[in-house]
């Protein structure tokens, strides 16, 4: 299974983010700066803040609450160890970040993992659309795909893109997309379908894929 970065811009996300809870409180570098002075009282505004967000990142990876909030309580002790020295900006993707890769670490070393996971359903998709782990494209090195999905992903308008960002780095259910989207999840899965055929033309197209 290959597993691939795909960058993404905070500000598209937000809106899809907040939903129905409202404004926060905290800025993010006043939450930067908590951590910095060492105030405990940073991993609860951190937890009030982008929680709920890790907590669905953890689930649809891992398809299991227990080991999802796991992930969560190991990613606040990731920030808490990173920070200071590092400050993160902007800190809601760098908290994304650690709390994805714990549960893709949980998820392989765990013996018995779902097969039925979002993560799993959603990389499958995604790979019908990349080369074969035995196929001479294969042997592209990650940076290489990377930078060739970035570039794709900036040919893309907002929306889509922030539904495939969506999709195939958080792991969304379609119908949890639907609902964010106000659409049907036929629509949701044509809508992600013709991304990935578009992605294939433009792999090929940039000599990635033959």
């Amino acid at each position: 299974m290959r597993l691939i970065k795909i960058c993404h811009c905070e500000r598209d996300m937000k809106p899809y983010i907040l939903g129905k809870e409202g404004v926060w409180n905290l800025e993010d570098q006043d939450i930067v700066k908590m951590f910095c002075i060492r105030s405990e009282q940073a991993i609860e505004e951190l937890s009030k803040k982008y929680g709920k967000l890790c907590s669905n990142v953890a689930r649809n990876i891992l398809n299991d609450d227990q080991d999802a909030e796991e992930c969560v309580n190991d990613t606040y002790l990731g920030v808490w160890n990173s920070v200071p020295p590092k400050q993160p900006d902007p800190l809601l993707t760098y908290v994304c970040k650690i709390t994805r890769n714990l549960a893709i670490k949980k998820y392989h070393a765990n013996t018995a993992f779902k097969r039925n996971s979002c993560y799993e359903v959603a990389l499958s998709e995604l790979e019908g659309c990349l080369a074969a782990p035995d196929s001479a494209e294969a042997e592209l090195s990650a940076q290489e795909l990377t930078e060739a999905l970035n570039r794709f992903l900036s040919t893309l308008d907002r929306e889509n893109r922030i539904l495939f960002v969506r999709r195939y780095w958080y792991a969304d259910s379609i119908s949890d997309l639907a609902e964010q989207f106000g659409m049907s999840n036929r629509n949701i899965s044509l809508r992600l379908f013709r991304t990935r055929e578009k992605l294939r033309s433009h792999l090929v197209q940039e000599g990635v894929l033959l």
